[in-house]
């Protein structure tokens, strides 16, 4: 028996923890260099903001509405999300599917006390996050985020519901879109159309040798899943990442060597610190940059890869083959609009082959980068960084609208004064 539980609105609720102002009025989430809507209170979408719309073609309804607009603050988001989380995981098991959505296992609660446990959840987390929840409840990960999607829109059930009654699926089912399934995506929804699969109802009815023709086994596992029958587990811990990646858009376009230089060393600093975090460490590094294909310039693209004598994580050595990189691709007379860098070939730190005739030097490393991790833990990211990795940063993306870090910056926490 699993819940699925999410955060509603969740990165406008996490700004609404912190400014109450904004309860009760439109308020939108800008996407990277505040191009597109990603997050929508419900009085926005009531004003007919589609999620991903460009926020220019919004500026008469954003001023007749005097809808709030804010760039997106993911350490914000972050942080509130693991708040979230830690109150969850003294519930239950818990498995971290996305920032605002986790999965709980509640095999053995009785089937009595599951709606209740439910309310209790939504309502610890939002006592002491301030986060408003829903939960669902079902027999398989799929019936769970359809549970979900049900509390979600119905009234009745006041935030929580438990589809594990099979009676209740019946009755539900008939009346929600097949493209509300987990899994099943725009295209899948027009297969399943061209044959009268219109609703949930009709995909659990559908044979599942039939489902597997037609979307593959992840058809077979759907339909299998939407009667009842548990295909996926709680995955705790998750899997090891296969690859980490830092890309970013520029807030302008970069028209010369040194600013993609220091973009992709900022971008390989970050790389590092996320596989020291997660102990691994990247025997592959690659670098890429290019041109916008909606802005009418000529289309630029230029990749490259560097593979490491042994795995590595060390900061240093991830800047030192970036920008190497980046001088042997760079070629004049394009604005290149986004770079990145990706880490690949991973594996766990400790159990990386070493060189006999390199130990001095990666104790050495690892040293070091204990120090360096340890004071920006302490002080705030980037209190210590290279001087390739730039100061001013004038490609950094755009975020005019930026609300304080009040949970991970020292300085924006909030002052109460009595």
């Amino acid at each position: 028996m699993f819940a699925l539980v999410d955060g509603n609105n969740f990165y406008v609720s996490c700004e609404r923890v912190f400014d109450p102002k904004l309860e009760g009025v439109p308020v939108v989430v800008l996407s990277n260099n505040d191009g597109c809507v990603v997050a929508r209170s419900q009085e926005a979408k009531a004003l007919g903001i589609a999620m991903a719309a460009p926020v220019f073609q919004l500026q008469d309804l954003i001023r007749q509405h005097q809808v709030r607009v804010l760039s997106s603050n993911y350490p914000l988001y972050a942080d509130m999300s693991q708040r979230v989380v830690s109150v969850l995981a003294g519930y239950a098991p818990c498995e971290v599917y996305s920032i605002d959505e986790s999965f709980l296992d509640l095999t053995g609660i009785e089937r009595s006390r599951r709606i209740s446990l439910g309310h209790d959840m939504r309502n610890q987390v939002r006592r002491w996050t301030g986060i408003p929840t829903c939960a669902g409840i079902g027999p398989s990960k799929t019936l769970a985020k359809l549970a979900n999607h049900v509390a979600k829109k119905r009234p009745e059930c006041a935030g929580v519901c438990d589809l594990s009654d099979r009676a209740l699926r019946d009755h539900v089912m008939p009346t929600i879109d097949v493209s509300e399934v987990w899994g099943i995506g725009s295209k899948s929804a027009r297969k399943l159309a061209a044959i009268g699969v219109k609703t949930v109802a009709d995909l659990a009815r559908l044979p599942p040798r039939r489902a597997r023709e037609l979307l593959t086994v992840v058809g077979e596992r759907i339909v299998h899943e939407l009667n009842g029958v548990a295909c996926i587990g709680l995955e705790q811990p998750p899997p090891p990442k296969q690859a980490t990646a830092v890309t970013r858009s520029f807030g302008v376009p970069a028209t010369d060597c040194a600013t993609i230089e220091e973009a992709v060393a900022a971008f390989a600093t970050r790389a590092a610190e996320k596989l020291r975090e997660a102990g691994q460490a990247a025997g592959v590094l690659q670098v890429f940059f290019h041109t916008s294909p909606f802005n009418g310039d000529p289309w630029c693209s230029r990749a490259g890869t560097h593979h490491f004598p042994e795995a590595s994580c060390d900061t240093l050595a991830f800047v030192a083959a970036a920008t190497r990189m980046a001088r042997k691709l760079f070629r004049p007379g394009y604005r290149f609009t986004k770079a990145g860098v990706m880490a690949l070939d991973l594996t766990a730190a400790a159990l990386a082959p070493a060189d006999l005739f390199t130990a001095a030097d990666k104790a050495r490393s690892e040293r070091l980068m204990t120090a360096l991790d340890s004071i920006n833990t302490r002080m705030g990211r980037n209190t210590l960084q290279t001087a390739a990795a730039g100061i001013r940063k004038p490609w950094q993306q755009r975020r005019e609208r930026l609300s304080p870090c009040y949970t991970t910056r020292i300085e924006d926490v909030p002052v109460v004064r009595l």
